[in-house]
């Protein structure tokens, strides 16, 4: 295994996962629900707040799971906080030539949960976490916005709750709706999944046809070639994605060489440590819809998790085709921004 790989580019939630007891498991006790989200009038209720001002566009970002060590949601711990920011530091690198940054703390559903049966219990510790989000975008929206068009971006857990948003804020013929869509430049829902069933029953999830259309879910999760289930991706269902590497959604490989740059980052800073160009391609699975990456040694990308199937390298999916994806936040921002110029014209 290549150390330097596996010390530097798997994110701070499992260097954590390192301490978790092996006996921890799901439990069967009631959920019980939030009365109140967290106030996001509160300066310490969030980690990124409008940094990098010089840009003139936002993105709102949400954390993925962090806490392997709750039973259900997390608390506000300065613990919590340290693995939240130190995660959170490797994902706004992506955005931040491009975006001022918007990153809410909130009391996300921890790994445990994700052993859950589905029910109640599961969904409701989801509505806990979507309640402290959405108290945030909403916050964000009133004092924060001031009509700069948007990004959103969440990956794994965080893109989860970016579809989230979508549903509750962006449908409808209302005016504020309306004006939410107009103002969307795309949505980065990294490494989890989005669905036939989703698009037709929320028409605002529109899915990325090409490499700077605006308004769209920008949406992929990372495999061998070999994984058949997933608690991410199960058997049988299938997944609407679109290929970083050739912005296409059909099954068309993409040779390494149109891989611009993977990427290892320090745990800490989120600093790019170093840039490896033309390392893996990859295709769309026309069974699953997941994205298989090509050319790649998994002896370096371990699962680490027992939760993750063999072959399943969602710990990397923004880390293997980062610099394509941070260039292409920056082209389809610079689509958008033109287009409003002409509409205004």
């Amino acid at each position: 295994m290549n150390k330097r790989i596996f010390s530097v580019l798997i994110t701070v939630l499992v260097a954590v996962t390192m301490l978790v007891p092996s006996g921890i498991t799901a439990s069967a006790a009631r959920v019980v629900p939030f009365t109140s989200s967290l106030d996001y009038s509160k300066s310490e209720n969030w980690l990124y707040d409008g940094a990098y001002p010089e840009n003139e566009v936002d993105v709102f970002i949400i954390a993925p799971t962090v806490d392997v060590v709750s039973e259900v949601n997390s608390s506000i711990t300065p613990e919590f906080k340290t693995r939240f920011r130190n995660a959170m530091n490797q994902q706004q690198a992506i955005y931040a030539n491009t975006a001022r940054i918007y990153a809410p703390y909130y009391r996300q559903i921890a790994m445990n949960v994700y052993t859950m049966e589905e029910g109640a219990d599961k969904e409701q510790a989801k509505k806990n976490a979507f309640m402290d989000v959405a108290a945030a975008f909403k916050y964000y929206l009133e004092h924060k916005n001031n009509g700069r068009p948007l990004i959103l971006a969440g990956f794994s857990q965080g893109a989860e709750m970016c579809y989230r948003l979508l549903e509750e804020f962006y449908g409808g013929e209302g005016e504020r709706a309306k004006s939410l869509r107009d103002n969307l430049i795309a949505v980065y829902a990294i490494g989890w999944p989005m669905t036939q069933e989703m698009i037709d029953k929320y028409p605002q999830i529109v899915p990325a046809k090409g490499e700077t259309d605006t308004g769209v879910v920008i949406s992929y999760e990372c495999e061998d070639g070999n994984v058949t289930g997933s608690f991410i991706l199960p058997t049988g269902e299938k997944m609407i994605s679109i290929n970083p590497l050739n912005w296409r959604t059909d099954s068309k490989k993409a040779d390494k060489s149109l891989n611009k740059g993977s990427v290892t980052q320090d745990s800490v800073t989120g600093a790019i440590t170093s840039v490896q160009v033309g390392k893996y391609g990859a295709y769309i699975d026309p069974n699953r819809g997941s994205l298989v990456v090509t050319d790649i040694d998994m002896n370096q990308y371990p699962k680490v998790l027992d939760i993750f199937s063999d072959g399943c390298l969602h710990l990397y999916d923004n880390f293997l085709f980062f610099v394509n994806l941070q260039e292409n936040v920056q082209k389809r921002t610079k689509a958008f921004l033109e287009k409003a110029m002409d509409d205004a014209a």
